[in-house]
């Protein structure tokens, strides 16, 4: 029986190996084989550590031989042999998943360096100092990532002996201080893990990919794979590559560049690199970096091979890249590349200037773009107006601006960030532990690091605003307070940030709305010219109605009318007419509402003039309308104790009695919708009038509108039949009266079970359904959202009982096939029945790739989320073809 082959030399890998090599193996392997300049190495397959996990944490078998046998070829490949100490190979070792994540181990360089070959290096390099520097930072990183010590116990005892020395930075270390370092960090490994600093190359190569095994299943990733959604049972590959130097002097170095501007998708090489330094120096900030240009100043020829790189790389990946190098005594390596983090903006840019540079065509661009990533640019900015207080200045890491009170401790932020607060995290560096206060967080400022430090990938990718590398400010963590310049900032205290331009502002500073680029309404229209899902918005005022057009909605999905009754000038006149005892006195305060009604769906339907508007009639229970049952009792009470006016305390009796009638048990399933307009026939009557005259009047000043009336939480056609005979009577009465002719359509939210399972029925009277997905999945579960979603429902998602908050993403296994039953049954009835989606599913990706699969007509959502339904319904036909 052959054994399954685990380890893969680079030049035996492609690109579309990735679900095996992982993301960064295929692309080493990729580049390799594209001749690019690659330090050999091999890659140690996802396959190996899931058998890993099998075997509850043991190699499997022949994986250590399979790696003797392929590092031998390496060190063919190099002339350089694993544990010799004459000619040293030394390799670095990194975790590759298939997605890239952080939270998994960190990079170990230097690895296959012991006291024996310590020596070896001095000889082949000729240079004591660079070859002690290595070995200290072996030790340092092997004893933080595979033995767990912490890392600031190392950097204690290196920051020591510079104080001792009287020197800055570590390249001014000499030979015997860094001897001095190497035998300390050899004591702290001894003191921590009870045995000595491993000697022996292989065993300290087994012990890596161990800890990259192990890293797989960390707290962070696992918290970072549940926040993304990615699956658990993916594995991560191993990647063990020989080691170039950028730390030999002043024509080598190392850095991480973009082939475009991440942040705005500009056509330029973005990044920055550091002069005679290693590879995780740029990364984890501790010395701030050049910008990437100014290595055409330094060392020209290599800069010149790396644009023509960064060339050949976008045109064979057709994507921007990210790519890491080192120059190692002026010869250029590639140790990396990669697809590019970006920001939403740099996102619809790249993709649109793709287009247009010939490389991908107008499918593949939509495709490109992450719809949920829209949100970024569909939100504040600081208004440049504003008169700023600005105490400090860092880089512009993350776009968008943002304010909060100011945090210094991740679980703190995660804290208040669950209780509703808005917050900035501030940190000297954030680490992959620090991910869940970045998620709570409305912005990010670190000290240090440059602009691919974690802080700033992270908060890219999350879409929230970041400055990092901000030297100027001083962080104290026990006092819980930074300084800039004299200026104290503590714990609890506003400040602003923005991204944009690496300001830091004390205080909280005015925001203006977002407004959309030339590139992003280009990739919008192609997205309309694809897409078959109508889109609509849910808005219950003229603001909202405006502000949706303006991002491309075509009509109104859902206008709430109760919404219109919650003004201070019109809430006395609701609650009158909800306290009346006789019919005539709810008509009366019904006819002071009418006009103010009317008024509303006159700048509604004007603002959406040319599109259709479904206007849902009085939804809620009425007692939402009163004032809160127990308030009114502490009131009465408090009133009665302190010996209060006898007729208030009669008429806020009289209130109480009415409140606790009007009271239900489970008011979601209660008195409400359709039920309450076949109870009370005049309330739906006088919203019936105030909509057709208002309709009346547009159509006399020359406007083509098209109202939908909606009657809500229908369950049995009867109900439909009474309610939509009544509606009618008014529309023709109003017609004669007004002496004007109008078109209007009646349709019925479908939003409990048995409608879905009766929708033959009810399409005799309805000429549109409209899903209210937000009820219907309540009723289709059996919880309410609120108390589900308060109560239960993280564990049930954080179990994997459920895989998603169902009021989030559609459950299409059950309220989804609810769905499909009403679309067939109800076309089976009404050929030409228009179905659309007004929950707040109908701005969600997964749940507009739903809807276009059942063949739903329109989707309706926030006016915010209506670019997000544009290029999700696009995506939808582009993987579904109707």
């Amino acid at each position: 029986m052959v054994s399954k082959k685990y380890v893969y030399l680079f030049q035996e890998g492609r690109a579309d190996m990735k679900s095996l090599l992982g993301g960064k193996g295929a692309n080493l392997a990729e580049m390799t084989n594209i001749g690019l300049p690659v330090p050999p190495g091999l890659t140690i397959t996802t396959e190996a550590c899931n058998e890993y996990y099998r075997l509850d944490r043991n190699f499997p078998e022949g994986l250590v031989e399979e790696l003797r046998e392929k590092l031998s070829k390496v060190e063919e490949a190099t002339g350089k042999k694993f544990g010799d100490p004459e000619n040293p190979l030394l390799v670095s070792v990194r975790s590759g998943a298939v997605i890239s994540m952080p939270g998994m181990m960190d990079t170990i360089l230097n690895l296959g360096l012991n006291d024996q070959t310590l020596q070896g290096l001095i000889k082949a390099t000729n240079d004591e100092r660079f070859a002690l520097d290595c070995y200290r930072r072996f030790i340092q990183m092997f004893g933080d990532v595979v033995q767990g010590i912490e890392h600031y116990e190392f950097e204690s005892i290196l920051e020591k002996v510079k104080e001792r020395e009287g020197v800055k930075f570590d390249y001014q270390l000499t030979p015997e201080a860094l001897r001095d370092i190497i035998k300390e960090y050899k004591d702290l490994v001894l003191h921590k893990t009870g045995e000595e600093f491993p000697q022996e190359p292989f065993e300290q190569l087994y012990m890596a990919v161990r800890a990259v095994f192990d890293s797989w299943n960390n707290q962070r990733a696992i918290v970072y794979r549940k926040i993304n959604k990615i699956p658990d049972d993916l594995g991560t590959a191993v990647n063990v590559q020989s080691m170039v130097f950028g730390n030999m002097g002043n024509d080598s170095g190392t850095g991480v560049a973009f082939t475009r501007n991440p942040s705005t998708g500009e056509k330029t090489i973005y990044g920055e690199y550091l002069i005679n330094a290693q590879g995780e120096d740029v990364v984890a900030g501790i010395r701030t970096p050049q910008p990437i240009n100014k290595l055409e100043e330094e060392l020209p020829q290599v800069y010149r091979q790396f644009v023509e790189i960064c060339e050949l790389l976008e045109k064979h990946y057709r994507d921007m890249q990210d790519i890491e190098f080192t120059i190692e005594r002026g010869k250029l390596y590639l140790l990396q590349t990669r697809t590019g983090k970006r920001t939403a903006a740099a996102a619809i840019r790249i993709a649109v200037d793709m287009v247009r540079e010939g490389l991908i065509s107008k499918e593949e661009a939509i495709s490109r773009v992450e719809p949920g990533q829209l949100d970024q640019l569909l939100h504040r900015r600081i208004d440049p107006e504003a008169e700023l207080n600005v105490i400090a200045k860092g880089l512009p890491a993350s776009p968008g601006a943002a304010c909060g009170a100011v945090v210094f401790d991740a679980d703190e932020a995660e804290k208040l960030g669950q209780e509703g607060h808005k917050i900035i995290l501030v940190r000297t560096e954030t680490t992959p532990d620090d991910i869940h206060g970045i998620v709570a967080a409305q912005g990010v400022l670190t000290s240090r690091g440059g602009m691919t430090s974690h802080a700033a990938v992270v908060a890219r990718g999350m879409g929230k605003p970041c400055v990092s590398g901000c030297e100027s400010i001083k962080i104290n963590y026990e006092a819980e307070l930074f300084q800039v310049d004299g200026t104290v900032v503590k714990k609890g205290d506003i400040i602003s940030i923005d991204g944009s331009t690496g300001q830091v502002m004390l205080g909280e500073v005015p925001m203006i709305e977002p407004q959309l680029s030339e590139e992003f309404q280009t990739l919008l229209s192609w997205a309309d010219e694809i897409r078959t899902l109508g889109v609509r918005a849910n808005a219950d005022t003229p603001e909202d109605a405006r502000k949706a057009r303006e991002f491309g909605a075509a009509g109104i999905g859902l206008c709430r009318t109760e919404h219109m009754f919650m003004a201070q000038d019109r809430l006395p006149i609701v609650q009158e007419m909800i306290l009346a005892d006789t019919k005539e006195k709810r008509e009366a305060a019904l006819a002071k509402l009418l006009p103010m009604q009317q008024g509303d769906f006159y700048e509604i339907l004007k603002a959406m003039a040319g599109y259709p508007v479904t206007i849902r009639l009085l939804d809620p229970p009425l007692h939402e309308f009163l004032p809160n049952l127990e308030e009114l009792v502490v009131e009465v009470t408090r009133l009665k104790a302190t010996g209060g006016d006898p007729q208030e305390i009669a008429a806020k009796e009289e209130l109480l009695r009415q409140v606790r009638a009007l009271s239900e048990f489970n008011p979601m399933l209660g008195h409400r919708g359709c039920r309450l307009g076949i109870t009370f026939p005049e309330i739906y009557a006088m919203q019936a009038r105030a909509i057709f005259q208002a309709v009346a009047q547009l159509v006399k000043e020359g406007y083509e509108v098209f109202p939908e009336v909606e009657i809500p939480l229908v369950m049995h056609v009867n109900e439909l039949a009474f309610l939509r005979e009544q509606i009618v009577k008014i529309a023709e009465e109003v017609k004669r009266e007004q002496n004007v002719d109008f078109h209007y359509t009646i349709g019925t939210m479908i939003e409990v079970p048995r409608a879905c399972a009766t929708a033959g029925e009810i399409a005799r009277e309805a000429e549109f359904f409209s899903f209210g997905t937000n009820d219907l999945t309540q009723t289709t579960f059996g919880f309410s959202r609120d108390d589900a979603e308060g109560k239960f429902l993280h564990h049930y998602v954080q179990q994997k009982i459920i895989q998603d908050n169902p009021f989030i993403v559609l459950d299409r296994d059950g309220v989804g096939r609810l769905m499909e039953m009403a679309v067939k049954q109800g076309r089976q009835t009404r050929e030409n029945l228009l179905i659309g989606i007004c929950g707040e599913h109908g701005g969600e990706p997964s749940s507009i790739e739903f809807c276009h699969q059942i063949g739903l007509d329109f989707v309706s959502c926030s006016p915010y989320r209506v670019p997000i339904a544009r290029l999700a319904a696009a995506q939808a036909a582009l993987k579904h073809p109707r």
